[in-house]
């Protein structure tokens, strides 16, 4: 056993060891790292949506009421526009997943020259705005476009039209990532056992595919729950969703608390499917 050598000093102390480690403090606290991007949160996010919910609950006559919730909920238009918001979002969500699922079973399985080049331009596309999407196809279906006189685009038909070819994309990508990690010696195995492209796509494929739908599928559906810019631009007649409605209380009529109300609704909808999409991506690693 070592011994501990002490050095006394002259008035009978202990001096303390040359080179004696000593406690540091200067570690930095996780708390206080986090305070910085809280704050800038609470003031550019919170703050405005703290202001539009009080707003719903302060009339115009003053004080704090429930008027415009009960005005808002009986109303004939919230409803039709509440129904029209959610049929447009979950059918376009289940023309996405199809197309979506058929387009990047073609550009991952069937060899052609510039699939990648095809799939590194999705990527791109997620970057677009909608309205630019919406705007290409006036110049089909619009008023003056090659197939005007039909008035497509200004039908709910025109709207899902346009919401699917802008978001499928969004269900194409993830489906692209879990193809590009499939075992392809399952789909040659089934191959040289008989069995046909569908049987290999309904028994192989889609497994392992479930999970990319379902995340891409709830994503898309948030998406079109909220959009705005596709119903505007396309100038559907008679199809009126939250968004719209939003819009129209407020700038329109200048119903600020009726608009906080439909706004809080749509918020309160679309933070409750975003979380159902979190769960989604968590369990499949999206």
């Amino acid at each position: 056993m070592s011994e501990v050598v002490r050095r006394v000093r002259p008035g009978g102390g202990l001096s303390r060891p040359r080179g004696g480690s000593r406690t540091s403090h200067t570690a930095p606290r996780p708390l206080g790292i986090a305070l910085l991007p809280v704050a800038i949160l609470g003031l550019f996010f919170l703050y405005p949506l703290a202001l539009v919910v009080q707003q719903s609950f302060q009339p115009d006559s003053g004080g704090t009421s429930f008027q415009a919730y009960s005005d808002v909920f009986a109303s004939e238009l919230f409803r039709t526009a509440l129904w029209t918001t959610v049929w447009i979002a979950v059918v376009s969500t289940v023309g996405c997943l199809v197309l979506g699922f058929v387009l990047a079973l073609i550009i991952a399985f069937v060899p052609f020259p510039g699939a990648k080049a095809v799939a590194r331009f999705i990527d791109v596309y997620l970057s677009f705005p909608s309205f630019l999407i919406t705007l290409a196809l006036l110049f089909i279906y619009g008023t003056t476009g090659i197939v005007g006189s039909f008035q497509f685009l200004a039908t709910p038909w025109g709207v899902l039209l346009a919401e699917i070819t802008y978001f499928t994309p969004f269900v194409m990508r993830p489906l692209l990532a879990a193809f590009s990690q499939l075992d392809t010696a399952q789909l040659e195995a089934a191959s040289s056992l008989g069995a046909r492209a569908p049987r290999i796509i309904r028994q192989v494929i889609l497994p392992e595919a479930l999970p990319a739908l379902a995340a891409g599928g709830s994503l898309v559906l948030v998406l079109c729950l909220n959009e705005f810019g596709i119903v505007l631009f396309t100038g559907a007649k008679g199809v009126t969703t939250l968004p719209m409605l939003v819009y129209s209380k407020a700038i329109l009529e200048s119903d600020y608390p009726g608009a906080c109300v439909v706004a809080v609704v749509n918020v309160l909808i679309s933070v409750g499917l975003y979380g159902f999409y979190r769960v989604v991506s968590r369990r499949v690693g999206a």
